[in-house]
């Protein structure tokens, strides 16, 4: 071959600036490599047709199909004529719609065959393309192979496209840029593709654009997959090498009075996984490099406990601890929960307190400046062993005495920098150790590709004394009685001395999305669908109607941390002469906020919510020992993709087989966080709910590769294409930032 092409030559150079302008805007395809893998969807064969019945309304499609039928007729309304072609699969029709081009009766005859794209519509109940663009098949294509091969070659790739650019343009592209690709810098090493039988980068880049069989095909597309996961793979095993090179101080206490202070007062057993997860802590926390370990756990599987557990251990040998919690609420909950949990153990320096104890200090944005400067005295000079707090640890004027250990809840709320700007905070170049809660129980695949640099435990156990949730999906439009009743039942609750959630997809007074402070969980199915429920109308509507005269609050992202905290209060206490009997929320009460008292949740428009997020939400109620009921109220059809997410989560209590249902429905980009970006997955062929031996072999050749070469030095392409990934990673962290 050639010498090699540059990847990351801008397309405008090679295809012109209008064709490259077409690309970027139409498909965010910028350069070579861009263009380069941008993979077919599927291939089309000669002679063979699509599935007609396939088609989803308001899909982007093309489609192989062949001419049936042309009529042309004047419009009714206004001059002008209406040429409505149908395409037909041999078992289901489509009809093409073009207004004032009557000319095209002499392209589309009847009997021709070609690539119809456009959006998917129904009129009149039937399958339409209002204005498709279309590429028909040379006349005697099925007769004569090399205008076939001119054409498309033995298989016709079908490209992901958009409304403004077409699969066809995408191939005339490739068909100016692949003749020049030479022979590009393989990321993989040779002796790697060899050991798997793997082709090498540029012959699979061509088998993929340019197959001459379904095998070739499918041999590109075994070796581009492998790839993607070998690079991922290679930059977490150096992440893993460089995590066990950062020096790190041995927390091990002579004796824990703490600790075991606190566990006498617990008035529950601590469960077998607890203890389990608790020893694999401690053997951590011994070593002379940071403990960078994940804790999952379905809801209330009692993760704060292992992770407090953590804490009194490190203060009993000398240090601090700091929870890093994403929202004000869930700080305050924390805050909460743990001086509950520790009582005169937390008081340490006050009266009253307890012979062995230490202080808890909370820390947010909110606060007034004498509370947070009292906060931070304590910080500094130590006396506050266990630091709870928002973003506002992360701060440059709050400095600890001796960091030993960072809690971080809900990992996936933080970028890699905020993190490590908590971590640096430690004493003598000494890193902390790192524990990472999540409550989103995660699939083993997903830990292996996303959470692949850290050492991961799982409680599976919950503990004594948590009652069952009952689900159920309530429907107005097909049942208009059951929402009355669901209303009802909030009654009820409130009357046995309960307390009870709704929650909205939004906030109100014309915001357009979901929760402003990073819980926006909303999955639009259609762009034509009403607005969804706001707190601030269901509110009014509700204390207004069915539930006159209970006590009725609000909580979302617009309040002040000390109305959210005084609002939950309120809610939690159920002596409070000013408390609250129903609190109508958005997603900010989705994770760690803990009421015992509160049994029932409504979920208005649930169908905007993904699996995962509902389970999180439910997990609120019934944490007290008392029964929860869990109301999905949505109009979602039957049979639609939404009313299976909600049939799913009212069939099922179990976290990790609703995160593995989730991560099948939804996109490889959504799972590794890039689509909330608006950035392309650097994952494209690679499924995490599939490809698990894949993953899995290149692991274990990513492990062996960095054990010997962590710096990549004599693999300069694979360092490019790891180095590249890294990029790729920061963009998308200073985009959501």
């Amino acid at each position: 071959m050639t010498a090699a092409l540059d990847p990351s030559t801008r397309l405008s150079a090679l295809l012109g600036g209008r064709s490259a302008d077409a690309l970027h805007k139409g498909l965010g395809l910028d350069t070579v490599d861009d263009l380069l893998r941008h993979y077919p969807r599927r291939y089309a064969e000669r002679g063979e047709l699509t599935d007609l019945s396939t088609l989803r309304e308001g899909e982007q499609v093309t489609v192989m199909a062949e001419v049936t039928k042309v009529t042309v007729r004047p419009m009714r309304q206004r001059r002008g004529t209406i040429l409505e072609a149908v395409i037909s699969d041999g078992q289901a029709s489509m009809s093409l719609t073009f207004f004032n081009q009557k000319w095209r009766e002499g392209q589309l005859k009847v009997g021709r065959r070609g690539l119809f794209a456009g959006q998917v519509s129904r009129f009149k109940g039937a399958w339409q393309l209002a204005h498709p663009e279309f590429e028909l098949l040379p006349d005697g294509v099925d007769d004569d192979p090399l205008a076939v091969l001119a054409f498309a070659g033995a298989l016709i790739p079908i490209y992901p496209a958009s409304k403004s650019v077409t699969s066809w343009q995408v191939h005339k592209a490739l068909d100016v840029v692949l003749p020049q690709i030479g022979e590009l810098p393989d990321p993989v090493p040779g002796q790697i593709r060899a050991e798997r039988g793997l082709m090498g980068l540029s012959d699979a880049l061509w088998a993929i654009h340019r197959p001459t069989s379904r095998d070739d095909a499918r041999a590109a597309t075994q070796r581009l997959r492998f790839e993607e996961a070998f690079v991922l793979q290679v930059l977490l095993a150096q992440r893993r090498v460089e995590v066990m090179a950062l020096p790190a101080t041995r927390r091990v206490p002579s004796s824990s009075p703490l600790l075991e202070a606190f566990d006498s007062r617990l008035p529950f057993e601590l469960t077998d996984g607890q203890r389990e997860v608790s020893s694999r802590i401690e053997e951590d926390l011994a070593q002379d490099h940071p403990m960078h370990r994940l804790l999952q756990g379905d809801v209330g599987s009692g993760k704060t406990v292992v992770a407090l557990r953590a804490m009194l251990r490190v203060v009993d040998a000398g240090g601090q601890a700091a929870l890093l919690a994403p929202t004000e609420v869930l700080a305050a909950q924390h805050y909460r929960s743990i001086t509950s949990l520790m009582g005169s153990l937390a008081e340490g320096g006050r009266l009253g307190a307890a012979d062995v104890s230490t202080r808890v200090s909370l820390l947010t944005g909110s606060q007034r400046k004498s509370q947070r400067r009292s906060e931070l005295i304590d910080i500094v000079t130590g006396d506050a062993g266990i630091v709870v707090g928002t973003h506002a640890l992360i701060q440059e004027n709050v400095d600890f005495h001796d960091l030993a250990l960072v809690v971080v809840d809900e990992q996936h709320r933080f970028g890699v920098e905020q993190r490590a700007a908590l971590t640096a905070k430690s004493r003598d170049g000494s890193r902390p150790h790192v524990l990472v809660m999540t409550a989103t129980p995660i699939p083993r695949t997903v830990a292996m590709t996303v959470f692949g640099d850290v050492d991961i435990s799982t409680l599976v156990e919950l503990p004594a004394g948590r009652a069952p949730i009952t689900t159920h999906v309530v429907v107005p439009s097909e049942r208009p009685s059951h929402l009355g009743r669901a209303w009802q039942r909030v009654r009820e609750e409130v009357e046995a001395g309960h307390r009870v959630f709704v929650v909205c997809p939004r906030i109100g007074d014309g915001d357009d999305g979901g929760e402003e402070d990073g819980s926006d969980g909303l999955l639009p199915d259609g762009a034509d669908r009403p607005r969804a429920a706001s707190v601030l109308t269901l509110a009014r509507t509700l204390g207004e109607g069915p539930l006159e005269g209970l006590r009725i609050g609000l909580l979302h992202g617009r309040l002040g941390g000390d109305e959210k905290d005084d609002v939950m209060r309120r809610f939690a206490d159920v002596d409070a002469r000013d408390g609250i009997d129903v609190l109508v929320a958005t997603t900010v009460i989705e994770v760690g906020v803990d009421v015992p008292w509160a049994t029932m949740m409504v979920i208005m428009d649930a169908d905007r919510f993904g699996i995962s997020q509902l389970h999180q939400l439910r997990g609120r109620v019934g944490r007290g020992g008392l029964p929860g009921l869990c109301l999905l109220v949505s109009d979602a059809e039957p049979d639609s993709p939404a009313r299976e997410r909600l049939d799913a989560v009212a069939s099922t209590t179990d976290g990790f087989a609703l995160a593995a249902l989730d991560l099948e429905q939804r996109r490889e980009g959504d799972v590794l966080g890039s689509s909330q970006s608006g950035r392309r997955s650097s994952l494209r062929l690679l499924e995490v709910s599939r490809h698990e031996d894949v993953i899995l072999d290149a692991r274990s050749a990513a492990t062996s590769l960095v054990s010997a070469d962590a710096a990549l030095a004599a693999d300069p392409p694979l360092a490019a294409a790891v180095a590249a990934l890294v990029r790729d990673e920061q963009a998308e962290y200073l985009e959501k930032a």
